[in-house]
C-alpha cells in the first residue's frame, strides 16, 4: 500500500501524475479522496465477475472491462473516481487514456464494504445516474444483496427487478445474465462452468475443460 500523503487542492491532470498505481484514492471537485483497501473477499467477488465478464465481452467484441484501480473521470461533476468494475462498450473505446477513462462508463460495478455503504448508495449512484453511466450494479456481500439499476428514458435510475428464477439480465450487455447468489457462495464458483451456463453450453464440456488445463499444468 502506498504512503503517499494527500496534497492540498489540485487539478485532475495534477492529481493523476500523483497518484501511483499502488495508491487507492479518487478526486473529488479538486480534493483527495483516500479509498481504503479491498477485503479479500471483496476482491474474491470482484474477480470472479472479472473473469467471466471479460471472456463474454472478449468473445463478443462489445467492448472492455476493467478493474480497480482505474479512474473513471466525470468532468462536468468534478469527480475521478475508481469504481471496483467498468465495462466500456467497444463505440465508446476512444475514451480510454493511458491510465483513465474520460467520460461515464457504460457499467460501472461497485461492491460494498461497511465503510463505503452510505457513499456507494448516495454519493456514488446520484454521480453516476448524473453523469450518464447506463447501468450500475450495487453488490452487498456483507448483506447478500444485490441492486441493478439501469438510466430510463428521463435519465434517471430505474431498479431492476430479478426474473422469477432470480436472475438479472443486463441492458448493457445483451444476452448476459447473472444469478446474485453465486457471488454470495464460499468459495465462489469456477468461472468456466458459470461462463458455459451463461452462454447455453453444456456446463460438463467446461469442467473437462478446467479438468485438462490443470492436467497440463502438473
Amino acid at each position: 500500500m502506498s504512503t503517499l500523503k494527500a496534497p492540498p487542492e489540485l487539478s485532475y491532470e495534477e492529481f493523476l501524475a500523483w497518484c501511483d498505481e499502488d495508491t487507492w484514492a479518487e478526486w473529488v471537485d479538486g480534493e483527495v479522496v483516500m479509498v481504503s483497501p479491498a477485503s479479500n473477499r471483496h476482491q474474491g467477488i470482484a474477480g470472479f465477475l472479472a473473469s467471466i465478464l471479460g471472456l463474454y465481452v472478449q468473445a463478443h467484441d462489445s467492448g472492455t472491462v476493467l478493474t480497480a484501480p482505474f479512474q473513471m473521470r466525470l468532468a462536468e461533476l468534478r469527480r475521478g473516481r475508481e469504481p471496483d468494475l467498468l465495462f466500456i462498450a467497444k463505440a465508446r473505446r476512444h475514451l480510454l487514456k493511458k491510465t483513465y477513462l474520460d467520460g461515464p462508463a457504460d457499467l460501472v460495478i461497485e461492491t460494498i464494504s461497511p465503510e463505503s455503504r452510505l457513499r456507494d448508495r448516495g454519493e456514488r449512484r446520484a454521480e453516476y445516474e448524473a453523469a450518464g453511466v447506463r447501468e450500475y450494479w450495487l453488490l452487498d456481500p456483507e448483506r447478500q444483496e444485490a441492486d441493478f439499476h439501469h438510466l430510463d428514458k428521463h435519465g434517471r435510475y430505474r431498479l431492476i427487478e430479478l426474473d422469477p428464477l432470480g436472475i438479472y439480465r443486463s441492458q448493457v450487455l445483451p444476452g448476459f445474465w447473472l444469478k446474485p447468489d453465486w457471488l454470495w457462495q464460499e468459495p465462489l464458483p469456477a468461472a468456466l462452468p458459470i461462463l458455459a451456463e451463461i452462454a447455453g453450453v453444456y456446463p460438463q464440456l467446461a469442467q473437462q475443460f478446467e479438468r485438462a488445463l490443470g492436467g497440463a499444468r502438473r
